[in-house]
């Protein structure tokens, strides 16, 4: 049974570094293979995904995902290149620093995703290429994922096996008397000795941005032309009435784009703005209304109806910065050569509010198109303003018209702070409290966070299941059996017991030291969460065969799972910034190795002291 099992093991490690599989694909025929050759049974081949290590790890994607939804992310970036002004050094190693502690509470995925953009715009702002900057941003999130137990996977997979072998756990912020230690190391090493190694690149990848995009709309389309605040005065007829009541829309050929309320009164549900106003919106006195219409038909509207004309400065102001939100979004809708709208003659306004979008402006030939009736041409584009969810569904479901760019992405760029915004965060501050204070297991701990972001409304219930990152869960899920294969069939007891004959018994340092290259290696070409459930079976039986501690052991492999810094391949972040900073294979080896025995060194130095044998 051993040969068999090793030879899937070495096949399965095979397949994972020729990469032209799915890694989740893979572990899964893995998974089955063990089983249809009689080395696992059917409750052991299906043990992972009962896992507590998978349970919370797809929790913490969701609780992710909620920091980023509610601008919590998008906020951490920008303020980090704000700190870094126009200094390349300074840049270096305010990106090093921001993304490495982000990545402690965020997935290191999620981090880069979160900081390429803001980091590309500002080499370029600051005049240098992205590669001077990318690979630090992907080293020091795979970094700071050391800072706490649920920085990463391979921490979790640590303290998990450390707890089934009837120890006791990791405490959340442990991982950080050795995690702080190495981004600092990281950092100084981008500052001084990284940026003359890292290569300048050319890239032609110069990103859009939020608040530039929308100003580009806004003078391309002239969208300021036709809009206007108008204020609800003491004398109004609106007053305490529905917007229903007067039909305004139609009898005056005006679109209402948003609410603002003078006196909001919370606790009656009257919030400050009302994004999408409908006919059940009730108007109050003071009430501010922005609304696009042609001049004529605003002045027959403040003539009727008794409202105060507001500053056109200030029209303007609102106009930049609140069409966009973590509510509500804006997007370029292009018509397609295909559409069947083409030759028609429609109401653009009447068209986009079946699907709940607010049509902004429309362009033909690149210039402003003034009328709202429209016989469509090909090419024909519009801007339009809705919910993101609407203008996603518009984008899913209607096969007619091309919406330009990611909504989903764009709103994950909105830094503005919300209610939800604190709740997101008030539940990751739980999630910590309860891991720190060992009240709840740590799955506990982290579905009770992940059921609060949901039931918050911070992340929708039709987007939890897509912020999880199925190939990572199911691939460690699937891969756990191997490790539950390595112990039943003898094999860890081989591999530890070849690691102590190697290295020696009585030299606990060394046998350190060979873990960590052992685990290094694997990791710079398979997954770091598959390497850490493949060597920490492996590991706790070399603990127990030369009598010696295994915390110590399994805090080795959680660092050097997570040092992959020789290969493009060997995590998803470096991956992430490969085609960014356009850089060739060799470039992470040039950069990374000599982080890499920096690394080594300090982890056989610090290691011991902090967790004695």
């Amino acid at each position: 049974m051993m040969y068999i099992m090793l030879t899937i093991l070495v096949i399965t490690i095979a397949l994972f570094v020729w990469g032209k599989y799915s890694p989740d694909v893979i572990a899964l025929v893995s998974m089955i293979s063990l089983f249809l050759c009689g080395v696992l049974t059917l409750k052991e081949t299906l043990s992972g995904f009962s896992n507590a290590t998978v349970i919370m790890i797809a929790a913490l994607f969701i609780i992710g995902e909620g920091l980023s939804q509610t601008g919590w992310t998008a906020l951490a970036g920008k303020k980090l290149i704000e700190l870094a002004g126009k200094s390349v050094p300074k840049l270096l190693v305010i990106i090093t620093l921001g993304s490495g502690v982000l990545s402690g509470f965020v997935s290191n995925t999620g981090t880069v995703a979160t900081l390429l953009p803001a980091t590309i715009s500002s080499a370029w702002s600051i005049g240098t290429m992205p590669s001077k900057i990318l690979i630090p941003v992907a080293f020091g999130s795979n970094t700071g994922g050391l800072l706490t137990l649920t920085g990463t996977p391979p921490n979790i997979i640590a303290n998990n096996a450390l707890i089934d072998a009837g120890f006791d756990g990791f405490s959340f912020f442990e991982f950080g008397l050795i995690g702080l230690p190495l981004l600092i190391i990281a950092i100084v090493y981008f500052r001084y000795i990284g940026f003359k190694l890292l290569p300048k690149n050319k890239t032609n990848n110069k990103p859009i941005n939020i608040d530039s995009t929308l100003h580009e709309w806004i003078e391309a389309y002239q969208i300021e032309n036709d809009y206007y605040q108008l204020r609800i005065r003491s004398n109004s007829q609106l007053i305490n009435t529905q917007i229903s009541k007067w039909d305004i829309e139609h009898n005056y050929n005006v679109n209402i784009i948003r609410l603002k309320r003078r006196h909001p009164n919370r606790l009656k549900g009257n919030l400050p703005f009302i994004e999408m106003p409908e006919n059940e919106t009730e108007l109050r006195y003071h009430d501010i209304l922005t609304i696009k219409g042609h001049t004529e038909d605003i002045n027959k509207l403040m003539i009727d109806f008794k409202l105060g004309l507001l500053p056109k400065e200030s029209a303007e102001k609102e106009l930049r910065s609140n069409l966009i939100n973590q509510e509500v979004g804006m997007a370029e809708v292009i018509v397609t050569q295909k559409s069947f709208l083409i030759g028609r003659e429609i109401k653009l306004h009447d068209y986009f509010k079946r699907y709940g979008i607010q049509l902004l402006a429309t362009s033909r030939h690149q210039k402003p198109y003034l009328e709202d009736n429209l016989r469509v041409n090909p090419g024909d584009s519009f801007i339009i303003r809705g919910s993101w969810e609407d203008i996603e569904n518009l984008n899913t479901q209607h096969k007619h018209v091309v919406i330009v760019g990611s909504p989903e992405e764009m709103q994950k760029d909105v830094d503005e702070l919300t209610p939800k915004s604190y709740i997101a965060l008030g539940a990751l501050l739980l999630m910590i409290g309860m891991l720190v204070f060992k009240i709840v297991p740590g799955a506990i701990a982290a579905l009770i966070a992940a059921g609060i972001v949901l039931f918050a409304g911070c992340v929708p219930f039709t987007k939890a299941y897509k912020s999880i990152s199925f190939t990572s869960v199911v691939m460690i899920a699937a891969m756990i059996p191997m490790g539950v294969a390595i112990q039943k069939t003898g094999a860890a007891e081989l591999i530890s017991n070849s690691l102590i004959n190697f290295l020696g018994k009585d030299n606990p340092t060394l046998l350190l030291a060979g873990i960590f290259i052992l685990t290094t290696t694997f990791s710079q070409f398979i997954n770091n969460s598959a390497t850490a459930v493949l060597m920490a079976p492996i590991v706790l039986l070399a603990a127990s065969s030369v009598g010696i501690s295994p915390e110590p052991l399994l805090i080795t492999v959680a660092i050097s799972a997570s040092t992959a810094f020789l290969t493009p391949i060997g995590t998803t972040t470096n991956a992430m910034v490969m085609s960014s900073g356009n850089y060739k294979f060799v470039d992470y080896l040039k950069v990374g190795f000599p982080l890499l025995m920096i690394f080594i060194i300090t982890t056989i130095i610090l290691v011991p002291i902090i967790w004695p044998f």
